[in-house]
């Protein structure tokens, strides 16, 4: 199954100057559109790439220690790597890092860290079935116009017993406070939310084969703010579904998708109420 992909990893991270960026974010502020062409935004967008190449490493700690492979030798790939900074620290130890994006301007700053970056297109990623021990994708799932294959063909380059990580925001998040997102803000979004997944859990025991992700146009207005260009509403009780329904055995889901102190991680983690908060960060295990 083809798919089209609409963002890259960090994409969530822009938050400030994207008038600049994007001048079609300026014609219509405060509205939602359908009609905008998500999967075309950052295929030449050289100032996100610059923007990227600015941020600080530290933000992808965990998603980076995740990826690490179990075995020395083995083959890792980021799928939206942006300009590299995973690829590099990985290449960095010693490990054989692989990336891919489909922005020229940020796999142009990512090959000078690594000859194994390159620019593909959204679809089916170029390489065989079973080559890599570890695949990841870091704040992608959310722009990519078919989730459910997008995930489907993350597993199918993952070797057998090779970890698949996967990390989004959680959009039907039910529980937290400075919810940076409208999907996430207001009691009657969380309420609803809320009884969304219980629904969506229903139709997994159900009628399986009818599970979606759920959509949403993205936001258009001045000032940008995180993951207004998002189109598919993420979250930690699908993304676990779909990875076991492609042959995975599922590890870990995390509602914290960075590095935090210690006790305070497992705590936010230690109950099914991590479902319903902050972000959605899922490692699993092909079978």
């Amino acid at each position: 199954m083809d798919y089209q992909f609409g963002g890259l990893a960090g994409c969530g991270l822009i938050h400030r100057g994207l008038g600049a960026i994007s001048p079609g974010y300026r014609s219509s502020a405060g509205r939602m559109s359908e009609s905008r062409p998500h999967e075309n935004y950052y295929r030449g967008n050289q100032a996100y790439a610059d923007f990227l190449a600015g941020w600080d490493p530290a933000f992808y700690g965990k998603y980076t220690d995740a990826l690490r492979p179990s075995t020395p030798g083995g083959r890792v790939l980021d799928v939206g790597c942006g300009v590299g900074q995973v690829v590099q620290a990985l290449t960095r130890d010693g490990i054989e890092a692989h990336g891919v994006d489909v922005s020229a301007p940020n796999i142009e700053k990512a090959s000078k860290f690594s000859s194994h970056c390159s620019l593909y297109d959204g679809r089916r990623l170029p390489y065989p079935d079973g080559y890599f021990q570890s695949v990841g994708a870091l704040n992608v799932l959310e722009h990519v116009d078919e989730p459910e294959a997008f995930l489907k063909e993350l597993v199918r380059v993952a070797s057998p017993g090779g970890r698949i990580v996967v990390s989004s925001p959680n959009f039907r998040r039910a529980i937290g406070l400075r919810d940076y997102h409208p999907r996430m803000r207001g009691l009657g979004n969380k309420w609803e939310n809320w009884c969304r997944l219980q629904e969506k859990r229903r139709l997994m025991r159900s009628a399986p084969d009818q599970v979606r992700f759920d959509r949403t146009p993205p936001i258009i207005k001045e000032p940008f703010e995180p993951d207004d260009d998002a189109i598919i509403l993420t979250n930690g009780v699908e993304m676990e579904f779909f990875l076991t329904r492609y042959g995975c055995e599922v590890e870990r889901v995390d509602c914290t998708d960075r590095k935090v102190f210690a006790p305070l991680d497992w705590l936010l983690n230690a109950t099914p109420l991590r479902y319903y908060m902050f972000s959605a960060f899922v490692v699993g295990r092909k079978r």
